[in-house]
């Protein structure tokens, strides 16, 4: 009797639980966002460097629902705008943590929950991505 080494994983509707969750949290974040980027703009009277942060936040918010809905639907174009709007916000919170250029306004306590949020998103990511690359190739 020989015992199977595959491995099984939790589905929701076809989906791996893993990316159910991640959608449904990228999902959150990008309403959050988006709502904050809205009430930011709208109390700021001025251009100022407050309002680029802003429209940044707002922006992001956008992105994340957009390719939340990708990861969703199973879409390579939300797993690589995932990747690339984690990967972004990665380096733009290292460099306000480290006080360097980048987008003026982000708050230090946010950037540092953000670089370990868009670790855990991008290590998770390139994780099911190996083993659906490792499947296809059976």
């Amino acid at each position: 009797m020989a015992i199977s080494s595959a491995h099984v994983s939790l589905t929701f509707k076809g989906r791996i639980l893993g990316t159910v969750i991640l959608t449904v949290v990228q999902f959150i974040i990008g309403v959050i966002h988006v709502f904050s980027g809205f009430l930011l703009l709208s109390a700021s009277p001025t251009v100022q460097l407050s309002e680029i942060y802003s429209i940044y936040t707002l922006a992001f918010g956008l992105l994340t629902l957009i390719f939340a809905y990708g990861l969703w639907m199973g879409k390579n174009w939300g797993w690589n705008g995932t990747v690339a709007v984690s990967t972004f916000v990665l380096i733009a919170d290292t460099l306000t943590l480290l006080n360097l250029p980048s987008i003026p306004g982000i708050p230090k306590l946010a950037a540092a929950a953000e670089i370990i949020y868009s670790l855990m998103v991008l290590i998770y990511l390139s994780q099911t991505r190996a083993k659906a690359s490792h499947k296809a190739s059976k």
